[in-house]
């Protein structure tokens, strides 16, 4: 992997203050946000870009929750999240708009995706090994529902999986029971 690495530069967010760090894997630009004194086994989140969700609020996801949840609970255990530029479950900004129309008409996040030729999820974590050996991080506790990312990140010892369960609103119902019932993720 031919990987350009950033400085660090301080990241005083409402969340806490973080340090920030970038990582440029080919036109994907992902991003790392930790606190100086990183726990000896970090709680790490590793949080796939929702442009909808995380800037703009979507209520169809529960992105945006997530992500704030994870960025206050590294700030108050010394953990990181990652932050993975793999919008829309990795097939990009245009198809997951695409995906929306078709969710609109009654589709579910996957019959969507479906649809317009994609897996459910097209998102890969090799990113996320390569960046944890930078950190010279082996172990983790990994804040997830999801068991793809915890059966797909390796030659990294998860010692805990951490839930994350967000309240779900009438927007985002089905997505989450979809997400539960067909992708097998833990509530």
């Amino acid at each position: 992997m031919n990987i350009e690495i950033s400085q660090i530069a301080n990241l005083p967010t409402r969340f806490g203050n973080f340090k920030v760090k970038a990582f440029k894997e080919g036109s994907k630009e992902h991003l790392v946000v930790y606190t100086e004194n990183l726990d000896e086994i970090p709680i790490v989140r590793v949080h796939s870009e929702c442009l909808t969700g995380d800037a703009m609020g979507s209520l169809k996801c529960d992105c945006r929750d997530q992500l704030e949840y994870a960025l206050n609970l590294a700030s108050s255990t010394n953990g990181m999240v990652i932050y993975l530029r793999q919008e829309g479950r990795n097939i990009g900004l245009l198809n997951k708009i695409n995906a929306y129309a078709l969710q609109d008409k009654g589709y579910n996040t996957i019959e969507a995706n479906h649809q317009l030729g994609f897996r459910a999820d097209e998102r890969t974590y090799e990113m996320v090994t390569f960046i944890l050996h930078h950190f010279n991080i082996r172990k983790i506790k990994l804040l997830t529902n999801n068991p793809d990312k915890v059966n797909s990140i390796n030659d990294i010892e998860i010692v805990e999986r951490v839930p994350i369960i967000m309240q779900s609103n009438k927007y985002n119902e089905d997505y989450i029971n979809t997400k539960k019932d067909e992708m097998g993720h833990f509530f």
